[in-house]
């Protein structure tokens, strides 16, 4: 049976597509070989550098992060190559077992999944390596399965204080444009993201921020590598073009999408998803739940993560809120499955659309039979008014 009113979206991410987005996309399709589509690709690519902060290259592939993990590896360490990573939860396991599949020989630093990776540990860990066998060092800055956001700018302090000549690769697919990020500035070498989380768009393009060291690394590198080589896009991308067919519709979308940003201001968006951030551990605290980020300092502004009280499914509450109140929970994932859900406030999102996520959550809470206290969502709707934002010029 129908149900009436919007579905809300709450997962941390794909994010909800903004209508102005939709209509951009919804363009007719031109040649990706003729005069007018150089506008269309140079305008994404030059947008995309002002996103990540960058003057230097940014690659962008007609597929999912998953793709973009797999290109910033295969264009920059070789088969045996060591790297080493810092298991802040699920998605910095799985770059891990992509690494060791593809024939890497990772190293996995282990973590707790309550904060994001300590530069500290890694430094002693790089010191150890004498003879420089590590090539890179791969963090996950917004860590989607836990709402850890990792220190990336101490991560590179790290690195340069042991001396060490590991290259520095991010994953910012889900912290990108909804949390700070800056490539030049914080001396990241790649960045790998996606469109489906603070972009705004449905999934299907993933980027790879590029330093001048790390693209003289993908000179020398053994990896074999095709569709993911960044030299075969460097030449076209000067005019605007890519190698083979790009997302056409998907680039008129992320064209909208970085006008959107950049309307608002980055410094406005960040500072939008940080007060949603704290809105929503204010309701979970009043609830007595757990946020499972116990790093304070380290939570994130695109999710939050609630452990749910002992003997008590994660997946049938989230079940309930779907059922009762046509709102989409994110599920806990391999070592907290069943026993978190993830409260997406990331992408085109207002106050008004927090407190009713809020509110439904509160609901679901106790149509579901979950212990807690009531008033989550008041305490969250008594920060916002107390937190109006002071918004700056936009760019």
């Amino acid at each position: 049976m129908r149900q009436a009113g919007r579905h809300f979206l709450q997962i941390p991410g794909p994010s909800a597509v903004p209508d102005r987005i939709l209509k951009a996309i919804g363009q007719q399709t031109i040649d990706h070989r003729g005069p007018d589509f150089a506008e269309v690709g140079l305008k994404a690519l030059d947008g995309m550098k002002t996103i990540f902060k960058t003057k230097q290259h940014v690659f962008i592939f007609p597929s999912s992060g998953t793709g973009a993990w797999e290109a910033a590896l295969v264009n920059t360490v070789s088969p045996g190559d060591k790297v080493l990573m810092f298991e802040t939860g699920h998605f910095a396991t799985l770059w891990n077992k992509m690494a060791r599949k593809i024939g890497i020989d990772p190293e996995l630093l282990e973590g707790d999944w309550r904060g994001g990776a300590e530069p500290d540990r890694i430094e002693a860990r790089l010191r150890e390596d004498t003879g420089h066998e590590i090539k890179a060092v791969c963090v996950v800055h917004n860590e989607t399965s836990t709402g850890s956001v990792s220190p990336i700018a101490e991560v590179r302090k790290a690195i340069d204080a042991a001396g060490h000549p590991a290259l520095l690769m991010v994953d910012s697919i889900s912290g990108l444009a909804s949390i700070d990020f800056r490539f030049d500035e914080w001396g990241v070498d790649v960045c790998v993201s996606g469109s489906q989380k603070g972009l705004m768009l449905p999934p299907g393009l993933s980027f790879n921020a590029v330093s001048e060291k790390a693209l003289q690394h993908a000179k020398s590198n053994t990896m074999p590598r095709s569709y993911w080589d960044w030299h075969d896009m460097v030449g076209p991308n000067k005019s605007g073009y890519f190698p083979y067919t790009p997302g056409t519709n998907l680039l008129y979308g992320l064209n909208e999408a970085i006008d959107m940003l950049h309307e608002e201001g980055l410094d406005n968006v960040f500072a939008r998803h940080a007060r949603h951030g704290a809105a929503t551990r204010a309701a979970v605290r009043t609830w007595e739940l757990e946020v499972l980020c116990a790093r304070q300092g380290q939570e994130s502004g695109v999710l939050t993560a609630v452990l749910m009280p002992a003997g008590h499914s994660a997946d049938a509450f989230r079940a309930t809120t779907l059922e009762h109140y046509d709102i989409s929970l994110g599920n806990g994932l391999s070592k907290v499955a069943d026993k978190v859900f993830r409260i997406g406030h990331l992408g085109d999102f207002n106050d008004l659309m927090l407190m009713a996520t809020l509110s439904g959550v509160e609901m679901g809470l106790t149509k579901a039979g979950v212990p807690h206290q009531a008033g989550g969502a008041q305490a969250a709707m008594e920060y916002l008014k107390e937190t109006t934002n002071e918004r700056v010029a936009a760019e």
